[in-house]
């Protein structure tokens, strides 16, 4: 390996770490971020079993569909991935409400 290669590698090698430095932090806060949502949304989930209210409210999961792939468009993610990951979230807090009511 010539010295210009090596030293192209080398400086690819640093990004590379840099870079996954940065989504290791990004994860970290992803998970942080999901436990701190869930806390709330179990708090909801008993108050929702207290007063005798359904477990799902279609018209506000609409809304926050709807707003979620707003904001993907403004961050530049693909908004059908957004969809799907609030979709995901969604169907998992409904899970918990109805174990709530049980």
């Amino acid at each position: 390996m010539t010295d210009a290669a090596q030293t192209d590698a080398t400086r690819a090698a640093a990004l590379l770490k840099e870079h996954r430095e940065s989504i290791d932090r990004l994860d970290a806060i992803l998970v942080y971020t999901l436990g701190e949502r869930f806390k709330h949304t179990q708090s909801v989930g008993k108050l929702k079993a207290e007063h005798d209210l359904p477990p799902s409210d279609p018209a506000r999961e609409a809304q926050q569909i709807a707003r979620l792939e707003d904001l993907a468009i403004k961050a530049d993610l693909d908004p059908e991935f957004a969809k799907a990951f609030l979709n995901f979230i969604i169907e998992e807090v409904i899970r918990h409400h109805k174990k709530h009511q049980e």
